[in-house]
């Protein structure tokens, strides 16, 4: 009867276990649908775990049975040995229960972790929703604008020390090939510095002859003014009188018209107005006659007859004090001698260079950007391609297209910036000044900017604990994209981004 009670109890025990992890596994699997595979692999685990217990007790129980059958045969050996065997079979039961504890325990933890996955899921599934409810309300410029500032952000750094590296490397070969090319130039070019003044003198033999150009009533000196499109200026100076304009070619024209009055000594509007077109005549012929010989002496006649013409009449035009037939004729030899150091067309960059700014012999007459009107006259009087390309790429209109077009570029930039070149009014250059600072204070982490050096370069200082080196790098690169885009200037600005840390204390 024991024997069959013990066996008993022991299905029980195994058929508990059997529906305890029934049970489990199917809540586990019901809640934790994602886990199905691996629950499945741990029963099948427990399943076997049990077979063995179940088929050990079997043999247990059936040493047992042959241990009462001799006891029965030995009639009945002693009770104590009988007790032992119960011990024994308690201290299993013991240790299946307690396997079974640990197993339980081991569920609940496990469950418990399950749970914790499932709240990062809703968790992150939140998040990605609120995302996509932030990008559903972009367009797709703006998502796409999001997504690269991100990346920006995360790879500035990296970005940075690239760029730095191969700037440098880059630098260092771009310096010495252009203080290669520039020391040829210039050592075998030594241009004039030329500087223009807004008034002109005529000396009178007397005093007299004042008051024969003012006239009666002002009639002569109404006349000169009307006709010759100056102001002509009669003070207490002796025998001086002053023609003041902008405009160089009827300055000159109006004083050789006056020389020729005082020499004649007629002087009224008839006669005003002969001599006037007759000078105008000669003019018209001495400025094509300059035109000519340029072009003869440089060996790039024929041209245009129109285009000679406006040649000529560069020597009458001026721009920051800078000549522009003598700024013309420098770019015009220096663009050579560059392209032919760059195994360029030495010929085609020296005629770019010569027409580079013709359009300034007609801005005084009709107005607008003289890059326009010049590349406009040089495509009607079939001009090469690349002169065309050099007019616009000289103040950036369009990118050099060719070795020809850059060194027109570079030649117009080394004598515009050149020391003396150019007088710039005080008004305008203060502006310039003024907003190059404003550019770079405006910029993130800039403490101060100083602009130095006339205005070609600009010193920015940085808060070195909230920028790093490269990202110093950008921010220069960054200041100097502006000032190209918003500021008028001549030849280049360098801007200077320093960052320093400093360390004070002081001994007591």
């Amino acid at each position: 009867m024991l024997p069959i009670i013990i066996l008993t109890l022991t299905m029980g025990v195994f058929a508990g276990v059997i529906m305890t992890y029934i049970w489990l596994s199917k809540t586990a699997s019901k809640r934790f649908a994602y886990l199905e595979a691996e629950t499945k692999a741990k029963a099948k685990v427990i399943e076997s775990e049990s077979a063995l217990l179940l088929q050990e007790a079997k043999v247990a129980i059936k040493k047992e049975e042959l241990e009462l059958q001799k006891t029965l045969k030995i009639k009945m050996s002693s009770i104590e040995e009988q007790e032992k065997s119960l011990f024994a079979e308690r201290q299993k039961l013991e240790q299946i229960e307690e396997k079974l504890y640990k197993f339980s325990r081991n569920l609940n933890q496990k469950e418990k972790k399950l749970e914790q996955l499932e709240q990062e899921k809703e968790n992150i599934i939140d998040t990605n929703l609120k995302k996509m409810e932030q990008i559903a309300s972009m367009t797709t410029q703006q998502a796409q604008d999001y997504i690269l500032q991100e990346v920006e952000k995360k790879s500035r750094n990296e970005i940075a020390a690239i760029v730095r590296k191969y700037e440098h490397l880059a630098k260092e070969e771009g310096e010495r090939k252009a203080n290669y090319i520039l020391a040829q130039a210039t050592t075998r070019y030594a241009g004039e510095f030329a500087g223009e003044r807004l008034i002109n003198l005529v000396n009178l033999p007397t005093d007299e002859h004042k008051g024969r150009i003012i006239g009666k009533e002002g009639r002569n000196i109404k006349t000169l003014e009307t006709l010759l499109g100056v102001d002509i200026i009669i003070d207490e100076t002796p025998g001086v009188i002053i023609i003041s304009g902008f405009n160089l070619y009827r300055r000159a024209i109006a004083t050789r018209v006056i020389e020729l009055l005082v020499e004649d000594g007629r002087i009224h509007p008839a006669r005003i107005e002969e001599i006037h077109e007759k000078v105008n005549k000669e003019f018209e012929h001495k400025v094509y006659e300059d035109g000519k010989n340029i072009l003869i002496d440089m060996g790039l006649f024929p041209m245009h007859e129109e285009l000679i013409k406006l040649i000529g009449k560069l020597k009458y035009r001026a721009s920051y004090g800078q000549n522009a037939l003598g700024h013309t004729l420098e770019v015009a030899r220096l663009a050579s001698i560059m392209a032919a150091e760059m195994g360029g067309d030495e010929k085609l960059a020296m005629r770019a260079g010569l027409l580079h700014d013709i359009g300034k012999a007609l801005t005084q007459e009709f107005g607008g950007s003289h890059v326009d009107l010049g590349a406009e006259l040089c495509k009607r009087y079939n001009e090469h391609p690349i002169v065309i390309n050099a007019i616009y790429a000289h103040h950036g209109h369009e990118e050099p297209l060719s070795v020809e077009s850059a060194a027109v570029c570079a030649a117009d930039a080394l004598s515009a910036g050149r020391p003396g070149a150019r007088r710039e009014v005080l008004e305008s250059f203060t502006k310039r000044v003024k907003e190059l600072e404003e550019i770079a204070l405006s910029k993130e982490y800039v403490e101060q900017a100083y602009a130095i050096n006339a205005g070609r370069e600009i010193r920015v200082i940085v808060n070195a604990n909230k920028l790093n080196d490269n990202q110093a790098v950008l921010l220069s690169k960054e200041i100097a994209k502006e000032i190209e885009a918003k500021v008028q200037y001549p030849a280049e600005i360098k801007v200077n981004v320093i960052r320093e840390t400093r360390a004070i204390e002081y001994a007591k």
